[in-house]
C-alpha cells in the first residue's frame, strides 16, 4: 500500500512538472503569428501641386503599394493656413507609412505642422500623423516660398 501511494505521489508530481514546463510552450505556439498576417508596410508614389498666401491649398494624386500586394490609387488634398507664401510643383514624391493592419487604415485626414523656405528647384519633406500612423513624405520639384503653417492633409481612394 505504501508503495502504491509513493507511485501515485510521484505520478502527480511528474504530471504537475510536465504541465508546468509545457504550458508556456503551448501558449507561445497558440500565439504564433501567421506569416501572411501582421504589420503591412506601405509606400506612396505621388505628385502634388500647392500654393499659399496665408491660406494653403494642395492637390495631387498617387498610388499606395503595400507589402501584402494591395494597391490603391488615391486622391490627395491639403488645406490650412499660417504665415506662408509660395507655390510648388512636386511631380515625383515618395511617402512612407508606419506599418498598418491593412491599406484601408491609411485613408483619412492627417495633421501637419510645417515650415518652408526656398526658391527655384524645390525640395520638401514633411511628417504627417493620423492616430498612431505616421506618413513621412519627401519630394523634389520646382517652386518656392517661405513661412510656416498648420494644415490638414487627406488621402482618399479613387473610386473606380
Amino acid at each position: 500500500m505504501k508503495n502504491a501511494l509513493s507511485v501515485r505521489s510521484n505520478f502527480l508530481v511528474l504530471s504537475f512538472l510536465l504541465l508546468w514546463i509545457l504550458a508556456p510552450i503551448g501558449s507561445v505556439l497558440a500565439k504564433a503569428p501567421d506569416s501572411k498576417k501582421g504589420p503591412v508596410k506601405c509606400t506612396m508614389d505621388f505628385s502634388l501641386k500647392s500654393w499659399s498666401a496665408f491660406y494653403k491649398s494642395a492637390k495631387g494624386e498617387g498610388v499606395i503599394s503595400c507589402s501584402n500586394g494591395q494597391k490603391s490609387a488615391v486622391k490627395l488634398r491639403g488645406h490650412g493656413g499660417g504665415i506662408t507664401f509660395g507655390k510648388y510643383n512636386l511631380p515625383d514624391g515618395i511617402g512612407t507609412f508606419t506599418p498598418v493592419g491593412k491599406i484601408q487604415d491609411l485613408y483619412g485626414k492627417y495633421a501637419e505642422v510645417g515650415g518652408e523656405a526656398g526658391a527655384g528647384k524645390a525640395a520638401m519633406g514633411h511628417a504627417l500623423s493620423k492616430d498612431d500612423i505616421t506618413l513621412n513624405i519627401k519630394g523634389k520639384g520646382t517652386g518656392g516660398g517661405f513661412g510656416f503653417d498648420f494644415s490638414g492633409f487627406s488621402i482618399t481612394p479613387v473610386k473606380k
